[in-house]
């Protein structure tokens, strides 16, 4: 009976000698994580990011996305609208993150829509004709000239900045992602531009 008991006992021993070793390994495992610059609030498009913005957390590498923007963000623009607690990548800030996907040589052009509710309607990735309207004849006898022109065709929407507290008179701001030809284009295009929403 003392040898069966003390089998017992070293048996038991070593199976309590065993788990606590297998604790041990699972807390001298080095715990893989990441800190994430988060998104503090819902933040609309076009919002100009401040410090109060701006939250960090732990992730799991796993759960990390690619492209995560680059520390400072303060200052930066937010090219699309974000939930609370969404990471900022480079697709989610105005930048060349914001150009990923598009050809070679594309470039973020912003322009000023005369009709601000009519820019409203848009979203980025929506695709858009710009018109320029003609400027109006120095002479009052002079023959009526074309009502438009067409500048840019289907050209795509990458941001809408929300409307700001004090409307530009000019009309509502939208970056569109255009060729160098076509930002050119829309630069000399001047002020009175106005758009069509089209289904290319």
């Amino acid at each position: 009976m003392t040898r069966r008991r003390a089998r017992r006992a070293l048996a038991a021993l070593l199976a309590a000698t065993g788990t606590a070793l297998a604790l041990l390994s699972l807390h001298s495992v080095p715990h893989e994580g990441r800190r994430v610059h988060i998104a503090a609030r819902d933040l609309p498009a076009g919002r100009t990011l401040t410090a109060t913005d701006i939250s960090t957390v732990e992730l799991p590498s796993s759960a990390v996305p690619d492209g995560l923007a680059r520390a400072p963000l303060a200052g930066r623009t937010v090219a699309g609208p974000m939930r609370r607690g969404e990471p900022f990548t480079d697709a989610r800030l105005l930048g060349e993150g914001l150009l990923r996907g598009h050809a070679p040589g594309t470039v973020a052009a912003p322009v000023r829509i005369a009709d601000a509710e009519a820019a409203r309607l848009l979203r980025p990735g929506d695709r858009i004709d710009v018109l320029a309207g003609a400027p109006p004849a120095d002479d009052a006898l002079a023959p009526p000239r074309a009502s438009a022109r067409l500048v840019a065709t289907a050209i795509p929407v990458l941001s809408v900045p929300p409307p700001r507290e004090d409307p530009h008179p000019g009309g509502a701001l939208i970056v569109l992602a255009a060729d160098r030809s076509q930002a050119l284009a829309l630069a000399a295009a001047g002020p009175a531009l106005t758009m069509t929403i089209t289904a290319h």
